[in-house]
Formats: C-alpha cells, structure tokens, sequence
C-alpha cells in the first residue's frame, strides 16, 4: 500500500512536472498564431475620379500562397482616408483572397473643371461617371471596363462656340457737318469719300469714279462716272410682287431692264427678272457637257485686236477648248465684265486716274485711306474660274425650272413667292460666288480697297450688319491693294447689283450661244425658241438721258460746295 501511495505521488509530482512545460509552451505558440498577418502591399490610391483611362486597371488574381497550419482568420481593416477596404480572408493550405474594395469621392479643381464620379473595383472593374468641363463643352459618358478592356459608352459633346469678329468696318477719316443740313465723310488724305444732302447721296470711289443716287418724285435716279446710269420706277403689281422698270442710257443707247423688289430688314432690294424664257430643254442642254470638246479661239470670239482684250491678256486667258457650254458661257461672262471694267477706266478723269495710281503705289499710307498691299494683282486661276462655272450651271438649272413652270401655265419668277422678310437674291445661302461688275470701294481691316469689273469674290457671311455689309473674301483681284484672300466688308446693296448684272450676262449670253449653236464646231443645241415672261417690261422711258444729266450738275455743284467747306476745317 505504501508502494502504491509512493508510486501515486511520484506520477502526480510526473504529472505536474509535464504540465508546467506544456503550459508555457502552448500559451507561447497560442500567442505567436494570433498575430494579425502580414498586411497587403499598400491600398490603392485614388485622390480623384479618373478622367481618363489609357488601359484598363491591372487586378492580379488570388495569391498562391502556403500555410503548414489550417488557420481561419476574420477581421476587418479599415483606412482612415478616401479608401475604405473590407474584406473576409481564410487561410486554408492555400490562401483566397476574396474581398470588395469601395473608393467613393469627389474631387473638384478650382478652375474651369468639375470631375465628379463613384469607382467600384470588385474582380471585373465598373467605371462610372459624369465628366463636366465648365465652359462650352460637356463631355458625359460611362465606360465598362471588364477583364479584358471592353468600353461601352456614349459619349455626348455639347458645345456652342461664337465667333465675334473684331474687323473695322468703318474706315479713317472725318466728318463734316454741312451747313444747311447734311453731312459729309472726307478721308485722311482731305478727299471726300460721302456726301449726303438734300436726299441725294454721292460715292467717290477710292481710286476714283463716282456714284450717285437719289430719289424723287416717285423715281429712283442713279448715274454711275459720266456718261451713264439709270431711272428706275415702279411699274406693276402682279400677284403680290412688285415690279420695277429700269431704263438704262450710256452713250446714246437706250435698253429696258425689269426687276422684282425684295422687302427685308426695313429696306428694299431690287433684283433681275427676265422678260422672257428659253425653252427648258436648250438650259439643260447649256448645263451639261456636250461630249466632245471644241476649240473656240480669240478670233471666233471677235476679241483680236480689242483694247480691253490686250489689257487685260495677263489677268485672264480664255479656256483653250470648251467641254461643255457653261464653260463657254463663263469665259462670256468674264470677257463682259473686263469691257465694263476697261470702258469705266477710260471714262474716268485724269484726276482719278492719278489717284488710282498714287494709291497703287502708296497703299497703306497714312493719309492714302487705302488698305495695304498684301501681293501684286495675281492672274484668275483655274480654280476661281472653276468657282465661276459651277456658278453658271446651277443658275442654268434654276433658270430650266422656271421656264418648266413657265411653260405650264404657272406664274414664272425669278425667286420664290416674298414674305415680309424675305432676303435678297444676293444672300441666298446657296448664292456664293460673285462677279464684281462695277467699281466698288469696300473695306479691309478698318482700310479702303477697291474691286474693279470683272474680280471675283466669295460672301461669306449671311446676315447683313448695323452698315449693312456683310463679310467676303477676295478671290481674284486686278489691284493691289484689294488682294486675293483679303477678308473685306460689301454693302448688301453692291452685291445685289452683281448678282444682278450676273443674271442679265448670262441671259445675254444665252442669246449668243443661240446664234453660234451649229457654227465653228459647236454642236447644234435643241429648240432655242422662246417663251414671253408673265410680266413684260415697257418701253424705254426717253426722258432719262435728261434726267441723269440734271443729276450730275446737281452733284458736281454739291460736292465743289461740300469740297469748300471741308477744306475750311469744318466738322468734328
């Protein structure tokens, strides 16, 4: 009994012993297995919303990792900042990471830019956003990016952009407050540009010639240099339209010109209608080509030997051969506006004329008024004329229309039916090309420059201004100082009257191509007859040549009057 009593306290004391090793030793390794693990490498950054994404976000899948242990751990990690990380990970043999990451900000940049937008990354990636960019444009979008980089979005810029051009359109110089009532504008140099009394107004060019326009006793008078111009009078009313008889006189010859008013933007505007129509047929013969091309040279044109011809040989050749018939129409064309330039310079006086060279050679002078000189005249290029022909031949096919209604019975007319504000011919959107076909004094850059029969331009503007001009760009220009790709302002007014006098040249031309249709290798067109116009014009009026003459003494006394005055250092 006493063995087994020893035997029991030795185990007991056995017993003991092997637990006060056990103990520590298990609350050692109890301790060292709870330590939280390793943390990750570092929480991505997000200080903003993305606004853009050069390659979809690189997500490394679930690491690989070994444990000899089986160990769970839960817990939860939170970083103070703009990234809040979530998540559950068991450690089992191999480590799975699974967990959702949440950035949700909105960052702002003080300036002109607002980027607003919530990021999600869980496995796949979910962009989601609303870009803003304060000024005229807004970008809006969503974007996916899923695995391999897939975008899927709409994309919307909105934007509204205002040009505001800052170009004079006044040029330098004076004016002068006549007594008696009206005023007068002199340029720099002392010369008077306007004169505007007794509802006459007075134009002088800035290389010389003269305008001048007036209205009385129901009829508007008009003389251009010193030897022609024209009345103009109300003639008839048909079917809401307004028409006007024009009588043109110049060197003793009398012709008749009808034309239809356009009521818009609290002015007038007069524009070309015929008297008659060809028969559709020969316009759509005029507008297409003829399948063969022909040679029509200098002497079956009747130009050899002719001043204006050999004055201008440098600025302008002739097409060498004619594909089509508004090719020929529009070297027609063209010759008629270089007569008209050549017979407006030899009707100018020798005091123009010496203008008109001192401001060719002193453009951009201080008391010139004259715009500067970008480049000599450059000659009209294949491409302008090709500008001038399509112009031809869309006008042929407008005109092939008309005459198709003309011939059934309907009203025919040169525009469609006027409204209260209905524009002008002129500023027609579709209208673009013009023929200048009279001196003109317009401006560039705050400067005077003149165009000249026969230089082309391109309108580039619609809506007229506070002047009543609207924006064009030189196409083609005889003189220096009005240079090719100059950006000048026109009066609405001018650019009528061109587009008229296009309208009538080609009418005319029309009527020559109907004489020589048939002759010198042209090919015979179809029936070239005619059809009468629902409104004919009247007869010439006979008075008119005294008229304009009354005129011009009434302006030459104004303007020695007006010249006295200005030169007294009248007006402010």
């Amino acid at each position: 009994m006493n063995r087994t009593s020893t035997r029991e306290n030795m185990m007991q004391k056995s017993l003991v012993f092997v637990l006060s090793l056990v103990v520590p030793a298990l609350a050692w390794g109890q301790h060292k297995t709870s330590s939280a693990p390793a943390p990750h490498a570092s929480a991505p950054s997000h200080s903003s919303a993305p606004a853009q994404h050069s390659s979809a976000p690189s997500h490394s899948s679930a690491p690989s990792q070994s444990h000899s242990a089986t160990t769970s751990h839960t817990g939860t990690t939170s970083h103070a900042g703009t990234t809040a990380h979530t998540g559950t990970t068991t450690h089992a043999g191999a480590t799975t990471h699974t967990g959702t990451t949440t950035h949700a900000g909105t960052t702002t940049h003080a300036g002109a830019t607002t980027h607003t937008g919530t990021t999600t990354h869980a496995g796949a990636t979910t962009h989601t956003g609303t870009t803003t960019h304060t000024g005229t444009t807004t970008h809006a979008g969503t974007t996916t990016h899923a695995g391999t980089t897939t975008h899927a979005g709409t994309t919307t810029h909105t934007g509204t952009t205002t040009h505001t051009a800052t170009t004079s359109h006044t040029p330098p110089g004076r004016t002068v407050s006549l007594k008696g009532g009206g005023s007068a504008s002199v340029r720099p140099n002392g010369s008077v540009r306007t004169i505007d009394r007794g509802g006459m107004h007075i134009q002088n060019g800035v290389h010389g010639g003269r305008t001048v326009v007036s209205e009385r006793n129901g009829a508007r008078i008009v003389t251009r240099g010193r030897s022609g111009g024209y009345v103009q009078r109300a003639y008839v009313t048909r079917g809401g339209r307004s028409y006007y008889s024009r009588t043109y006189y110049r060197n003793g010859v009398y012709r008749v010109g009808l034309y239809r008013g356009y009521g818009w933007g609290g002015r007038t505007y007069y524009g070309y209608y015929p008297g008659y129509w060809y028969h559709p047929g020969f316009y759509g013969w005029g507008y297409h080509p003829w399948g063969v091309s022909i040679a029509w040279g200098v002497g079956a044109w009747g130009w050899g030997g002719a001043p204006w011809y050999g004055y201008y040989g440098g600025w302008w050749n002739p097409y060498p051969v004619y594909a089509a018939p508004y090719y020929w129409l529009t070297d027609y064309l063209i010759a008629a506006n270089l007569q008209a330039a050549y017979a407006a310079r030899a009707d100018a006086n020798a005091d123009a004329m010496a203008a008109d060279a001192q401001a060719s050679s002193d453009a951009g002078a201080d008391g010139g008024g004259a715009a500067p000189a970008a480049s000599n005249g450059v000659a009209l290029t294949p491409e302008v004329k090709e500008a001038i022909a399509q112009e031809v031949k869309a006008q042929l096919a407008a005109q092939q229309a008309q005459a198709g209604q003309n011939a059934g019975g309907q009203t025919a007319s040169a525009a469609p039916a006027p409204t209260s504000d209905q524009p002008p011919p002129a500023l027609d959107p579709a209208q673009r090309t013009f023929v200048v076909d009279s001196d003109v004094t317009v401006v560039a850059n705050g400067q005077e420059c003149g165009l000249t029969a026969g230089d082309v331009i391109t309108r580039l503007t619609d809506t007229p201004d506070s002047d009543n001009t609207v924006n064009a760009s030189v196409a083609a220009s005889k003189k220096a100082d009005c240079a090719s790709g100059q950006t000048v302002a026109v009066k609405v007014d001018d650019l009528q009257e061109m587009y008229n006098h296009f309208q009538e040249t080609l009418t005319n031309g029309m009527g020559e191509m109907a004489k020589k249709q048939g002759t010198n290798g042209m090919p015979k067109a179809p029936d070239t007859g005619t059809t009468a116009s629902d409104v004919q014009p009247p007869p010439p009026d006979n008075s008119v040549a005294k008229t304009l003459d009354e005129q011009q003494k009434a302006a030459d006394q104004t303007e020695s009057e007006v010249k006295q005055e200005a030169a007294s250092g009248g007006g402010q």
